[in-house]
């Protein structure tokens, strides 16, 4: 795990191991996890998504705390994945990175809670596997226009956007920002130093 330019993402390069049979490789190593990030990852629930090309899954995020970390890759196809600093006073806010995960390469992304995480299908049948470190909760989960002019993504110029009505309809990054939905980048800093075991904040 290799940590990116906004803190609290991260991005996997598995060693593979190709033989005649097809191929191995470990998409996640819980001890290389903590030494990377200082704590263990909670696992309380894992999806599974498969995608038409074009589709475009986000930008989606949850309150902090507790918030939804994610340990993303790609089973099948590929997708753009796009992490973007969300969090109200950080010095990278409103600045995104992408990295490409696909059946090639078998990468994997890294993002703490309060990051946004959007994702496109670059082919058909993307198939995308999530390890989530808290449950989905309704109540709690909210979402940014992935389309934002502010935010500015590079998406795919040559892929149409398919959007679901629910992900069409999100604010964009000011207008959450002006209603009180963005996590705090102070208690993010917070919550990531009480999983690594400093009880003082």
């Amino acid at each position: 795990m290799r940590p990116l330019s906004i803190e609290g993402t991260w991005l996997v390069e598995p060693a593979i191991f190709p033989d005649e049979r097809g191929s191995f490789h470990e998409w996640f190593r819980g001890p290389a996890f903590r030494e990377a990030t200082g704590y263990d990852l909670s696992l309380a629930q894992a999806n599974f998504s498969v995608s038409r090309r074009g589709v475009l899954r986000g930008l989606h995020f949850a309150d902090v705390p507790p918030g939804q970390a994610k340990y993303v890759t790609c089973g099948r196809g590929a997708v753009l994945d796009v992490m973007v600093d969300i969090r109200v006073g950080s010095p990278t806010f409103g600045r995104w990175v992408s990295h490409r995960l696909d059946e090639e390469n078998r990468h994997a992304v890294f993002l703490a809670e309060g990051i946004g995480h959007a994702l496109m299908a670059l082919t058909d049948d993307a198939t995308v596997l999530y390890l989530c470190s808290t449950g989905y909760s309704p109540a709690r989960e909210h979402g940014v226009h992935p389309l934002d002019p502010a935010l500015g993504i590079e998406w795919p110029a040559d892929i149409e956007p398919v959007l679901s009505a629910k992900d069409a309809a999100a604010p964009s990054l000011a207008e959450a920002r002006a209603a009180g939905m963005l996590p705090v980048y102070e208690e993010c800093v917070a919550h990531y130093e009480k999983l690594r075991g400093d009880e003082s904040v």
